[in-house]
């Protein structure tokens, strides 16, 4: 750019042609075909953002007009009047402007009238206008252009063909900046350019604004660093390691970046849009037919394709509903920081609540034993985590399955277990119920109950059973679950049971894997399973729920219930 004589880009750049127009590829297309065909309407609206290229777009239409009648024009004879309607908005301005449209044009066939920013004209002067507008003379043509078609008067929008121009692309805008730049003799990097055209949301006058600055700013040489610096705008390798940290749950470690963020002057409410935005892009990037929707780098795209593996889409969906319920409560909030600070908390505990959420819901699976003997050493036994449990009676006749002859040890009784420690583990659990369901023989191996057959009555009849020993117990809530419906014996000995909410679920969950023991040892069958699945009814009735089921069903409505609870010292009653 010169300094002697220096012109800044957005007047330098002015669209001069038909080619040189940015973005509004549909519309140039049409307005020249008009000119070709000679079908040329009284009245044309063009509406659209700041920036787009609508004065410029009118003012080379109404040149091409002429031209086409008389290629000799020069500049000073163009038969086109320019009217600012934000300045000469009273209805004497558009009086005179209706004389001077009575008067035909000295040269060329026609007298074209660009008014800008029509929506500024008064009541009064639309009224005054109306008529013009409708029955001009045949010479005349008016290109109107505005910001806010909303604000024009229907009577006015019926008498013109309205063209809209929509915001420029990214893409578009970094092509056109990559050109000025190699003209100018300015170098630039490719991330530089695109920050500044999504900086400009659309308006390719700001981002050739943004360039100039960042020319003088940078000393010719534009780099994605110097542009992030100099605009205030918040790196989107922050968002990525955000991104990182809320994968692996490091909420420390997120804190303290976000704290480095608002050290740096950027608002809170910034940064919970901008990662709300980094979500929506990974979303996105998930699927390659959604890529051509990110309007980034090719680099910044793999970077997305990348980190975007290590979410699934409900999990992204989590974290996308988390930052637009924080942006809703943002201006609202007194505490703004703290705000965004139970966000980030929260993003990062989302995952380890998926993981304990997909461990309460995965289906129990059957051990797979075979026919040959299972030895335990002494080592194995002494470092189970359990509590000494009651001693086993051997029978004193042994019982025989098919042609194989095995002897069955049976505990006791049959589930007259003693409560654990809460200490114990899943894996020392699993152990002691594997003892009660195995027997010694005279080796020391172990060997696994034959898979016989039952039938639907004799499901039934232990189920009975095992209710009645959890109504024995004290656990009369069990109790009502097992008996309110019936299980159902499907193939491959696969019982179905029902059950009517998810608060019966997670209380049935705690005393599944007992139940299997049971029905597998009484039954004589050790490849029993049990599927349970909600009820289709998505409100059960009140009558038909526990006195806990039903107090955590108002507490869905009315979470306050917890709180008067908690504060009275209030006991469920069973």
């Amino acid at each position: 750019m010169s300094n002697s004589n220096y012109t800044v880009s957005a007047l330098k750049y002015r669209p001069n042609s038909w080619d040189t127009i940015i973005g509004q590829e549909n519309i140039a297309i049409t307005l020249k075909q008009a000119i070709v065909s000679n079908q040329l309407a009284q009245a044309y609206l063009f509406c659209g953002p700041r920036g787009v290229g609508k004065t410029s777009t009118a003012r080379l239409f109404a040149k091409s007009i002429n031209l086409k009648h008389d290629p000799k024009l020069t500049d000073f004879t163009y038969n086109i009047f320019e009217l600012d309607a934000a300045s000469n908005n009273q209805v004497d301005d558009i009086r005179n402007l209706n004389d001077q449209i009575r008067i035909p044009p000295q040269r060329g066939n026609y007298k074209v009238y660009v008014i800008d920013e029509v929506h500024m004209l008064s009541q009064s002067a639309f009224n005054a206008f109306l008529k013009t507008l409708e029955e001009p003379p045949p010479h005349a043509i008016f290109i109107l252009a505005t910001t806010e078609k909303h604000k024009i008067i229907p009577t006015i929008l019926s008498r013109c063909q309205v063209y809209d121009f929509h915001r420029i692309s990214i893409s578009d805008m970094v092509a056109h900046l990559e050109n000025i730049a190699n003209k100018e003799g300015v170098n630039s990097e490719p991330e530089a350019l695109h920050v500044i055209a999504e900086k400009a949301d659309g308006a390719l006058r700001d981002a050739l604004s943004c360039f100039d600055l960042m020319v003088n700013f940078t000393n010719r040489n534009i780099t994605y660093k110097e542009v992030v610096k100099n605009l205030n705008i918040l790196d989107h390798d922050y968002y990525f390691k955000f991104a990182d940290f809320i994968h692996k749950n490091l909420i420390h470690e997120s804190l303290l970046l976000f704290n480095e963020i608002i050290s740096k002057g950027f608002d809170g409410r910034l940064f919970v849009n901008g990662l709300a935005s980094h979500f929506r892009n990974l979303m996105i990037a998930k699927d390659e037919r959604t890529l051509k929707i990110l309007e980034y780098t090719k680099n910044t795209i793999e970077k997305f394709k990348t980190q975007a593996e290590l979410f699934d889409n409900e999990y992204l969906t989590d974290l996308l509903s988390l930052t637009n319920e924080a942006d809703s409560f943002y201006k609202t909030s007194q505490n703004q920081r703290l705000l965004v600070e139970i966000l980030i908390m929260k993003l990062c505990s989302c995952g380890a609540e998926k993981k304990k959420l997909n461990f309460l819901d995965a289906t129990i699976i059957a051990p797979n034993f075979k026919d040959s003997k299972l030895i335990y050493s002494s080592k194995d036994v002494e470092n189970q985590p359990l509590k000494e449990i009651e001693p086993i009676e051997k029978q004193p006749h042994p019982k025989t399955y098919g042609p194989e002859k095995s002897e069955i040890i049976r505990p006791k009784t049959s589930l007259s277990i003693k409560k654990r420690s809460v200490a114990a583990s899943i894996t020392g659990i699993r152990q002691q119920i594997n003892q009660e369901l195995t027997a010694k023989n005279e080796d020391g191996g172990v060997e696994v109950l034959v898979s016989s057959k039952f039938s639907q009555k004799q499901l039934e009849e232990k189920w009975n059973e095992f209710a009645e020993i959890k109504n024995k117990e004290g656990k009369i809530g069990l109790f009502t679950t097992l008996s309110k419906q019936t299980p159902e014996l499907l193939d491959d000995f696969l019982i179905k049971f029902i059950l009517d909410s998810e608060v019966q679920k997670m209380e049935f969950q705690t005393q599944n894997q007992l139940l299997l023991d049971f029905l597998r040892a009484e039954l004589k069958n050790s490849h029993i399973q049990l599927v349970l699945e909600l009820s289709k009814s998505d409100n059960p009735k009140l009558t038909q729920l526990t006195s806990k089921e039903r107090f955590f069903q108002m507490a869905e409505k009315n979470p306050d219930l917890h709180i008067f609870k908690e504060k009275f010292n209030l006991d469920l009653e069973l």
